[in-house]
Parts: C-alpha cells; structure tokens; sequence
C-alpha cells in the first residue's frame, strides 16, 4: 500500500508553516509584491526560502523583509541580483492604515503566510497575528497529536 503525499495546489508557490505554530491568527490580508523579472523568474521554478520573513511598515508603506530568493543562473550579469532585498507590497492605503493602528494600539504582528499565483501576478496572504505562549503551543501540538490518533483509530475500525 503506497501512501499518497498531499500536493499543494499548483498555483501555491511557498507557505510557512513555522508562523501557524508561533501565531494565533486574527486578520488576513492579500497584497501584491513589486518584483523584478529575474524574481519572477525564480519563482515560476520555486526557488524561495520564505521561513523567516516578516512585515515592516515604515512611512505608511509596507516591506516583505527576510525572504530569500534565489537567482537564476541564466539571469543577466548585467543586472546585480540582491536574493535579500526587501520587497515592497502592493496595497491599499485604507489597509496599511488599518494596520498600523492594529500593530500599534493592539501590539499585534503582521506575518506572512503563503506566496501564490493569482491570474497572472504574484500575491502574498499576510495575517494580523498575536504570539502563542509555551501552554498555547502545547495545546496545538496535543490536538494535532490527538486528531492524528483518532483518525488512526478510525482508520482500523473500518
């Protein structure tokens, strides 16, 4: 009996799943990322470390910071290609306010959740996110174990 891996949707290009363990996510946002071409390029094939990024806003704009894009060997030499550059997203000024008074009043962070393809352009899903405490954490980690055993469970008594 082969056991068949989940697939992620194909237009599903990065997720960080360390942020579902460290957060409780409140809000959830979609914002367009400004690229270059050889950005997009490398990400078509995937190549992007996208684990400890985060969100700064700064001037009411907001940056993707920390996520790690790796170039393509046939990108041009004549264009220098920074893997770390932050990357600004696209979005509405009424929502960058909004968050700022989250962030600020509330003490809340801004994490990024998944890289995706949507008709055509690049979209970044960000959530408004309270930390976890170490009780917090451990209680995800006991439901998850428990919802894996039931479902073990279920699976014999068939």
């Amino acid at each position: 009996m082969s056991k068949k891996k989940k697939k992620t949707p194909s237009n599903v290009i990065a997720v960080n799943k360390k942020a579902g363990y460290e957060y409780t996510f409140l809000e959830d946002f979609e914002a367009g990322l400004s690229l270059l071409g050889w950005e997009v390029k490398s990400l078509r094939q995937v190549k992007v470390q996208f684990n400890d990024s985060y969100v700064f806003i700064r001037n009411a704009e907001a940056f993707l910071i920390g996520t790690h894009i790796t170039p393509l060997l046939s990108a041009s030499t004549h264009i220098e290609t920074d893997p770390m550059r932050p990357r600004k997203l696209l979005m509405h000024k009424k929502e960058i306010t909004h968050l700022i008074g989250a962030i600020e009043r509330k003490g809340l962070t801004l994490v990024p959740r998944k890289l995706y393809w949507k008709a055509g352009k690049i979209k970044l899903k960000l959530s408004l996110a309270k930390g976890k405490n170490i009780h917090d954490k451990r209680m995800t980690e006991k439901n998850r174990d428990w919802s894996r055993d039931k479902q073990r469970l279920l699976k014999e008594n068939r």
